[in-house]
């Protein structure tokens, strides 16, 4: 069965049987009988064929993180004895809220259903990430979504979204958000980042002037200036436990609220397409409280 296997993941990483066979050296009618075989002996099919396109179904899905685990530990066994355990090199990329919150809980699930997965989790701003994965040095990446179309090579999933809302100092009196932005100093979401200039946006938007006093990238750091009393700010309600201090008002901005979108940005046709796919399902399942 690892032939079939090997071709099963060569179909699922090239979207045709024609390509998968370029790839690997068969013809497509070889491919197709390979497939089929595998499928009689798993007793159900592993995609959904429209023309020459092979799309992977939910059984497919389910079925390819474990097939490329198998033929990766096929493969070790020709290290000989003393070769080091077997394992599979995940590199995910994500922005510092989503390793605080959602990102955890999804690294335990991953590793539950791919034990042998091995991840390698890279900080960083979401214009960064972005290029690593473009550039190959990231397997995913989890990011706020781009103000900018992506090249075809990526490929954009939405996890979901996070609502902005207003933190009121301390001294800020009332609930009115506008009348609070426009007599605190205003503690920035740096405008380099996405997130920022989102709310950069929704202020041109809403002809909101402020007067600003620090524009930092760090959340945490600009939640921490709200609860000295420095200013208010225009902050997504990240899927992390918020600590907010005590004293300062989470006010909701009602009719006007504006979302960041949290998603995966992968390349087209990933290397270990399956469990990244295994990450990408765990991250979609909101964490336990």
């Amino acid at each position: 069965m690892l032939k079939e296997l090997r071709t099963f993941i060569a179909v699922a990483r090239h979207g045709t049987f024609s390509r998968a066979g370029e790839r690997i050296g068969l013809t497509q009618s070889a491919v197709s009988a390979q497939i089929q075989r595998l499928e009689a002996s798993l007793g159900f099919a592993l995609f959904d064929r429209a023309g020459r396109t092979a799309t992977l179904n939910e059984a497919g899905r389910d079925t390819l993180a474990r097939a490329e685990a198998l033929v990766l530990m096929a493969e070790q066994l020709h290290a000989g004895p003393g070769a080091a355990d077997f394992s599979v090199a995940l590199r995910i990329g994500a922005i510092a809220s989503v390793q605080a919150g959602g990102l955890p809980a999804a690294l335990v699930e991953l590793r539950r259903r791919v034990p042998q997965v091995r991840l390698r989790v890279v900080p960083g701003v979401s214009l960064a990430l972005l290029g690593m994965v473009d550039a190959g040095e990231l397997d995913a990446a989890v990011m706020i979504r781009p103000p900018f179309s992506m090249p075809p090579e990526l490929v954009w999933e939405p996890l979901w979204q996070e609502p902005f809302v207003l933190l009121a100092p301390p001294q800020a009196k009332g609930r009115d958000w506008r009348r609070i932005l426009a007599s605190e100093p205003f503690l920035r979401y740096d405008r380099a980042s996405f997130g920022g200039r989102l709310v950069d946006r929704f202020l041109r938007s809403e002809a909101i002037e402020v007067q600003d006093a620090v524009e930092m990238d760090e959340l945490e750091g600009i939640v921490q200036l709200v609860g000295l009393g420095m200013g208010a700010a225009l902050l997504p309600r990240v899927r992390a436990n918020w600590r907010v201090p005590e004293g300062v008002r989470v006010v909701t901005l009602g009719d006007a609220t504006f979302h960041r979108e949290i998603g995966m940005v992968t390349r087209a046709r990933p290397a270990q397409a399956g469990i990244v796919g295994g990450l990408r399902d765990a991250l979609r399942t909101p964490p336990k409280a």
